[in-house]
């Protein structure tokens, strides 16, 4: 049976914590869809993190990303979603999330979200 989309995001623990290094996670398949016309989105998601306590869990990222797939949202809204929800659950050092989109009506988009330990503006 097929794994369902899911919002939740699991978490495990860091096998180094004392450690600054860099995880990169690319997803070269989301897609959501544009809420002006209905049509779908592709898109690159590129997640680079460098953890705290926590380490994300890849079968999670996978099935939050698959959760977006019939939802309609602005690219700019979409990256910085997924960056709250991603530090919410794993509390990293610092966070790079960026959504490389495919070309839609002649322009190319690229947003990045950023997060640095102690950001208000992730709660």
């Amino acid at each position: 049976m097929p794994s369902q989309s899911s919002r939740e995001l699991e978490t495990v623990p860091n096998p180094k914590p004392e450690r600054d290094y860099v995880v990169r996670i690319e997803c070269p398949e989301f897609t959501c869809v544009c809420p002006r016309t209905g049509q779908p989105d592709f898109a690159v998601i590129r997640i680079e993190y460098v953890p705290d306590q926590s380490l994300l869990e890849l079968k999670g990222i996978k099935l939050y990303l698959w959760s977006y797939r019939d939802e309609g949202t602005f690219h700019e809204a979409v990256v910085n979603r997924i960056l709250d929800d991603f530090v919410r659950a794993c509390r990293p050092r610092r966070m790079h999330v960026t959504g490389d989109f495919n070309v839609r009506g002649g322009i190319h988009t690229v947003v990045t979200a950023e997060y640095t330990a102690g950001d208000p503006s992730v709660p």
